[in-house]
């Protein structure tokens, strides 16, 4: 059985965040996560602490955070908080970032992989309690210690490049597929599964993208497939019809926000990416998925729509009947 969850994006209310959680809830998933965008969402950990609150049985984490905006330790207590006020209803989230949390701050994605790997070095030792001294390629910990621990966070990488993948096979408890080409989602669950089978481990799959079911579900992901397809590979581009300068006009109408750049990205180039159709057609392709990369969670985004609510409750009647 696929576990269900949804990935909030926390850029209205955070009230309305609670909201849309306590209807997944109510609509029997199991897992929260909440988007990690910098500026122009609420702070991740804020409004995670809030879900966790007004909730009683949901798992709830960052989905995903990335290892620039924050010191890997700074993330390190922020979900041994969440922890502390819920044990055992956090999980961690960690990717390498992209063009929508990074540029308005002015940061570069450098050495993404030792990055990445120093975020979950750092939080795994640092959430056993000890006095940590670590040297990374990217951080360093001078005699570190939390306030308290938080042994038994699962930790999560989100990737769509081969080199991430691996890592997350390697040293991750699960990955997350997000958004991925669907003609390389079995490549990359393969991938995943081969790094960590030479390691001698077996992570758990996370399969995430979102459902279109009507015009409105279509519209309502447009805007969030700007910086996807802006920080896709290149041969997925290439797939995909995505030229350079069209991607550049993506990445430039992003300064203006995503509805200005969300004019820029036509069907063709969402449609690969997302379960679309009827509900008979968009379950089939569901199970049919899950099954083929033996996936153990399908977690569902929740962008801004006229009714958030409803469409966690409609998809998730469609996804788990």
């Amino acid at each position: 059985m696929v576990t269900l969850g949804i990935n909030i994006i926390p850029d209205r209310t955070i009230d309305g965040a609670v909201a849309i959680a306590r209807a997944a809830e109510g609509a029997d998933f199991k897992v929260c996560r909440v988007y990690d965008e910098g500026l122009v969402t609420h702070d991740v950990y804020v409004v995670a602490a809030a879900i966790l609150m007004s909730t009683e049985h949901l798992t709830v984490g960052p989905g995903i955070t990335n290892p620039y905006t924050r010191h890997p330790a700074q993330t390190a207590v922020a979900l041994a908080s969440l922890d502390a006020l819920a044990p055992g209803r956090v999980v961690s989230g960690f990717g390498p970032g992209g063009t929508l949390t990074l540029d308005p701050m002015g940061i570069d994605r450098r050495q993404p992989l030792a990055a990445l790997a120093d975020l979950m070095t750092a939080c795994r030792e640092l959430w056993t309690g000890a006095t940590v001294s670590y040297a990374g390629t990217t951080i360093g910990l001078r005699a570190a210690t939390l306030g308290s621990g938080a042994v038994g966070i699962p930790v999560w990488l989100a990737g769509r490049g081969p080199k991430v993948l691996e890592l997350g096979g390697t040293l991750a408890d699960g990955v997350m597929l997000d958004f991925l080409h669907e003609a390389t989602l079995m490549d990359s669950a393969a991938r995943v599964r081969a790094a960590g089978a030479k390691v001698g481990r077996e992570p758990m799959l996370s399969y995430s993208t979102s459902v279109i079911l009507n015009p409105d579900d279509l519209e309502a992901v447009r805007p969030h497939m700007t910086y996807r397809l802006v920080d896709s590979p290149a041969e997925i581009r290439a797939r995909i019809g995505l030229d350079e300068a069209s991607r550049q006009r993506i990445r430039d109408a992003l300064t203006d926000g995503l509805a200005a750049a969300a004019a820029e990205v036509r069907d063709e180039w969402i449609m690969p990416f997302v379960l679309h159709g009827d509900e008979h057609s968009v379950r089939y392709r569901f199970v049919e998925l899950c099954e083929r990369i033996g996936a153990d969670e399908f977690i569902l985004p929740v962008f801004d729509m006229p009714d958030p609510c409803e469409y966690v409750d409609r998809v998730g009647r469609v996804l788990s009947r």
